[in-house]
């Protein structure tokens, strides 16, 4: 009997060690507080600033304001690297006992937490919300959160765009254009080789995500901006096939390689782990070490007097060119564009007080003052004409690049086959051929699409 005793409550420490892994179990605010309020719970990735972080001071000022007091809104976040945020995320939405009553949704894994059943339809209590019907959020915003069976799954609270952020003061030692505006992946090559013989040493003269620790930003800030820069695609949406071999694929991976060999970019140790994005946004461009960063548009949001590394020059310092096309075609450059949303799970506990918070939390008023204290883009239309929004430095310039945005594929497959896309990168970085890089890329996602489902160009 006391072997038996013994198990169980193995089992109930185990238990227990889940749910505070989630921060969602009823000793971490999923129920109820004890005072009798309905605890509402908002569950969201921390890149590791905890109470620092923009989103947690947000969530927590808007909770302060917020007029029903017979709620209580908890923030419990996940302390992760991007990919392992929405492999968390999956395993906390499949429970009751784990599930939050909000979850932020990156748009590009919405659809298949849709399809595998995690989230709640929203547009029934969507056509009762004004601001979601006369034309405050801005419409083609709509469609980052509309999953392939047409229904709403989520508001989105920000987008943004990506480009080439550089540093002027490096450009102007390495006697380059302090405005700076590459016509093609050439020119973006230069200016890279001439930083790296002119500027000191430690200057990394170009940094771009590259590693399978990073994520979805080495698909779609890395992999994708050169894949669309090409002319070419991942899927084609008139055959609903996947395209696995293409020149497109071998000179996006030929550029990554090229940045390698020319040892153009920074040592593997800093862009092969989970923290490389911070690194190369919060260190390395503050304090004048990098030239050159494919990054998106956020990244402001790091230097305000609130972020995670203060940088008052860096409105004078960057610049922010316009990504260009593999060889200046038309449109002459390329920007992909994302965001995030807030959603209902279907396992919360509290389905209508949660979506009375987002009606809050996502007015007006409250999106401003997150999109100001991100750095992100509104997607909301009359944020965007207020002048508190547009007199930030770069929002004017990067709500431009989205007139050339291209947007990931709406499509349930399309997180795994982002997974391999991550580890083709890598192993190109590492010093795989392209066309190795490529013949594997081809094979793990005919495995995971099916052979009905493929192309080649």
């Amino acid at each position: 009997m006391a072997i038996n005793k013994n198990r169980f409550m193995l089992l109930i420490t185990i238990l227990m060690c889940v749910s505070l892994l989630f921060g969602c179990s009823s000793s971490t605010g999923k129920g109820d507080s004890k005072s009798g309020k309905k605890t509402i719970t908002i569950t969201y990735r921390d890149d590791g600033i905890g109470e620092e972080g923009t989103l947690y001071k947000w969530i927590k000022e808007v909770s302060a304001s917020y007029p029903d007091k017979t709620v209580e809104i908890k923030p419990t976040p996940i302390q992760a690297s991007e990919g392992d945020y929405f492999a968390k995320i999956a395993l906390a939405l499949k429970s009751k006992d784990t599930a939050p009553d909000i979850v932020t949704e990156d748009t590009f894994i919405l659809n298949s937490d849709a399809s595998a059943g995690y989230l709640e339809p929203l547009d029934g209590k969507l056509k009762g919300w004004e601001d979601w019907t006369n034309g405050s959020f801005i419409e083609a915003m709509k469609k980052g959160v509309t999953a392939s069976d047409g229904k709403v799954y989520g508001v989105p609270y920000n987008t943004d765009s990506r480009g080439l952020w550089y540093n002027k003061d490096i450009f102007k030692q390495a006697g380059l254009p302090e405005d700076w505006k590459p016509k093609n992946w050439d020119e973006v090559l230069d200016a890279a080789r001439t930083i790296k013989q002119k500027a000191a040493n430690d200057v990394v003269p170009i940094w771009m995500n590259l590693g399978k620790a990073t994520g979805e930003a080495t698909s779609m800030q890395t992999y994708e901006m050169l894949l669309y820069g090409t002319g070419e695609r991942l899927y084609q949406d008139d055959s609903s096939k996947w395209i696995i071999k293409s020149q497109g694929i071998l000179d996006a991976l030929t550029f990554i390689e090229t940045i390698n060999k020319e040892k153009l970019g920074p040592p593997l140790s800093k862009v092969l782990n989970g923290q490389a994005g911070n690194t190369s946004s919060r260190e390395l461009l503050p304090k004048g070490k990098l030239a050159i960063s494919l990054d998106g548009s956020w990244i402001t949001g790091n230097y305000f007097d609130t972020g995670a590394a203060p940088w008052p020059e860096y409105k004078d310092v960057l610049g922010f060119a316009p990504m260009p096309t593999s060889k200046g075609q038309e449109p002459g450059s390329i920007t992909l564009a994302g965001g995030w949303a807030l959603s209902i799970p279907s396992n919360a506990k509290h389905k209508d007080e949660a979506w009375e918070f987002i009606k809050y939390a996502l007015n007006k008023e409250n999106t401003q003052k997150l999109v100001i204290a991100s750095g992100n883009i509104t997607v909301r239309a009359d944020v965007a004409k207020d002048p508190g929004y547009t007199k930030m430095p770069f929002n004017e310039i990067a709500t431009e690049y989205l007139q050339n945005a291209e947007f990931r594929p709406a499509q349930d497959k399309y997180p795994e086959v982002s997974t391999q896309i991550q580890s083709m990168v890598e192993s190109v970085t590492t010093g795989t051929s392209p066309a190795d890089a490529l013949k594997k890329y081809a094979q793990d996602v005919t495995r995971i699409v099916g052979a009905d489902h493929v192309v080649e160009k």
